[in-house]
């Protein structure tokens, strides 16, 4: 019978014409680059510009546009970020990422380059080389540490400060000042904690060291300056909150912090060394700090973005320059969210991203003097924003009363009235949150007939500690039902119809996606995971996160003890699943190993679900290769199709 119907809704899809009408090239076609900075003379344009399983930086000379110079990582490597740090030489830092959802491991190398393209060297990282057994001269010290840029020192062309981890668990940092031509270091301070970041004032000097060690427990300490001693200025086992410096006043007096806070988002405070006060600068009612803004040309920091129910920008000064700045920016880009993300040294030629949930982003040069705006490039030019769908924020309560965000992806030209839908639950997931932004997924989604609905249940971040800290060892629990209580506030709303609901996510989604048909048999009419975790004990034992020396500290605290887990496992529920499932990982996942879905599969297939199941041995935590990621779209939008009659892929994208 299921055949018959089956057969039925395929033929009824393609005499209505919906069969087949998705292009799936339109969502799977990446961005022409992920991020561009403008140089501190104004000469060039550096991007990032992501391949199939790496990300290399390119050189772009701004009068022209030719490409003169580029570097190009091994497979699964990536320019993860990159900064100018003199008119001519630019320093990439890399990352390791096994599949295109995999979180980049920053692996501490950093290259450097000239704008075109000469002098290219690895300077620091487990993989540099020194100058060969033919020479005595061997500028660069070749050791076992990581690298990440401290201060780009824009006062100094020729160095850089730079955050040093030695090559073991839970290491003692330092800050070293390296020559970004020879590679040469000379240590300018040691840090009083594990695991520390610097942070410099407006003079380059390394004036705090933040870090945590096997415990978790996070310590912020102060200096006067170089060669003074430091103090303990904030312990998180003392007072329960995380403190981070972000700068220094103009005047250098004040220092500036992120705060956590008992209840609500995280603040920006001010504080005194000479006297430890600390004053409220800036916070945002319902969200945390997004991203930091800094007056153009220097690291002064002078407001914040916040992305909410939608982006907004605040000031420390709301009648200064750099808010009058931004207004006016806001105002010319007719409702778009704004954000300078580089600017020339003399802060007169500023990058500016313009983007919406339904513009993926488009970039600008503006002239701070001459107040003109030119178009540089579109993160996706084949994209028209006003042909793509929706994306409406949402609010609600949880069941225990806890204040719940999240967004609404809404088919383009359709009423938000009885529409099937798909939920998506975020991975992480502690820290991780929907941003309202552009999703292709999402669009896809929505391209295909569906609702979708991007909850920020608790746990995620951006709302603050104790809604972040509400969500441990809640694997199964509260945080499983902040899920169920958004769908079911969608059907009280009129938006789902409540017989054509599917939940779908990756990685900790697609956890949440199978414990979600298990925990609600009558409330979703299908299930698809993807790269998911589902067997938790064994989360202990394999993958990545038990490798570090405080991986299992994270793993009790936040997930919880072992022996208590096999109950919120959802391959020990599989005969609680009453609706088909999908599932797909890859061979080479290291945060969510494959045998966690194969696991799965075995147990759905046991139990009598309906079980159809994809792998690809070569890769990892998300598919990279153009035809896998063809494959997986096309099977996941038959599979939706099936249980509720939306779409599916153009022919011309079938595997």
């Amino acid at each position: 019978m299921k055949h018959v119907q089956r057969l039925g809704l395929l033929v009824l899809l393609a005499i209505t014409g919906q069969a087949g009408a998705v292009d799936l090239e339109r969502y799977l076609r990446r961005d022409a680059f992920t991020d561009i900075k403008i140089s501190p003379n104004g000469d060039y344009y550096a991007a990032t510009v992501p391949m199939e399983d790496r990300t290399a930086l390119a050189i772009l000379r701004r009068n022209g546009g030719e490409v003169v110079g580029s570097f190009v990582p091994p497979r699964n490597n990536h320019a993860n970020h990159f900064d100018w740090v003199s008119a001519e030489r630019v320093l990439i830092g890399l990352a390791e990422k096994q599949g295109s959802l995999d979180q980049p491991r920053m692996t501490g190398e950093l290259y450097a380059m000239n704008a075109n393209g000469g002098r290219g060297e690895l300077l620091v990282g487990y993989r540099a080389q020194d100058n060969g057994p033919g020479t005595r001269i061997q500028q660069k010290k070749v050791e076992a540490v990581a690298a990440f840029l401290a201060d780009d020192l824009p006062a100094d062309e020729r160095n850089v400060l730079v955050t040093i981890w030695p090559f073991n668990d839970d290491p003692f940092t330092r800050a070293d000042r390296m020559d970004v031509t020879t590679g040469r270091r000379q240590t300018v301070a040691r840090s009083p904690v594990r695991r520390a970041d610097f942070v410099t004032d407006n003079q380059g000097q390394v004036r705090f060291a933040h870090g945590a060690g096997t415990d978790n427990v996070n310590k912020l300490y102060y200096r006067e300056g170089s060669g003074t001693t430091w103090k303990l200025v904030n312990d998180e086992a003392l007072n329960g909150r995380i403190e981070t410096a972000i700068g220094f006043s103009e005047d250098g007096r004040l220092a500036y912090f992120n705060t956590e806070m008992p209840q609500g988002p995280d603040a920006i405070v001010s504080w005194d060394p000479v006297t430890e006060e600390r004053r409220l600068v800036l916070r945002d009612p319902v969200v945390d700090v997004h991203k930091y803004i800094y007056r153009p040309g220097t690291s002064i920091p002078v407001g914040a973005l916040y992305l909410g129910d939608t982006p907004r920008t605040r000031f420390f000064d709301e009648q200064g320059p750099d808010a009058r700045l931004y207004r006016s920016l806001e105002a010319a880009f007719g409702g778009d969210a704004v954000f300078v993300t580089s600017s020339t040294r003399d802060g007169r030629q500023l990058m500016v991203e313009a983007w919406s949930g339904r513009n993926p982003g488009d970039f600008y040069i503006f002239d701070n003097v001459a107040k003109k705006a030119d178009h540089v490039i579109s993160r996706s030019n084949w994209i028209d924003p006003a042909a793509t769908a929706e994306v409406r924020p949402v609010a609600l309560k949880a069941r225990d009363g806890l204040p719940l965000h999240g967004y609404l992806t809404v088919p383009a030209k359709a009423a938000a009235k009885s529409l099937p839908m798909v939920v998506i639950p975020h991975g992480g997931p502690y820290g991780p949150f929907d941003t309202g932004g552009y999703d292709a997924e999402s669009q896809m989604l929505a391209d295909a007939g569906y609702a979708v609905l991007q909850v920020n249940f608790r746990g995620s971040g951006n709302y603050g500690r104790a809604h972040r800290s509400a969500g441990a060892r809640q694997w199964g629990g509260t945080m499983q039902d902040d899920l169920t209580d958004a769908t079911r506030w969608a059907i009280r709303e009129g938006i789902a119809d409540a017989s054509r609901i599917c939940i779908y996510g990756a990685s900790y989604g697609g956890y949440a996606a199978m414990m979600g048909a298990a925990k609600e048999p009558g409330l979703y009419r299908c299930a698809a995971g993807y790269v998911g975790v589902y067997d938790l004990p064994i989360m202990f034992t394999s993958g990545d996160i038990q490798r570090r020396g405080s991986g299992e500290t994270y793993l009790k605290e936040w997930i919880g003890e072992r022996a208590q887990l096999a109950a919120v496992s959802p391959v020990n529920l599989a005969d609680r699943i009453k609706v088909p499932v999908f599932l797909a990982a890859g061979g080479e996942d290291e945060r969510a190993p494959i045998q966690h879905t194969r696991r799965m599969e075995a147990a759905l297939r046991k139990a009598g679900v309906p079980v159809e199941a994809l792998y690809y041995p070569t890769e990892g935590h998300g598919f990279y290769t153009d035809p896998h990621r063809r494959e997986y779209y096309t099977k996941l939008l038959a599979f939706l199709s099936n249980s509720l009659g939306g779409e599916t892929a153009s022919a011309s994208a079938q595997p």
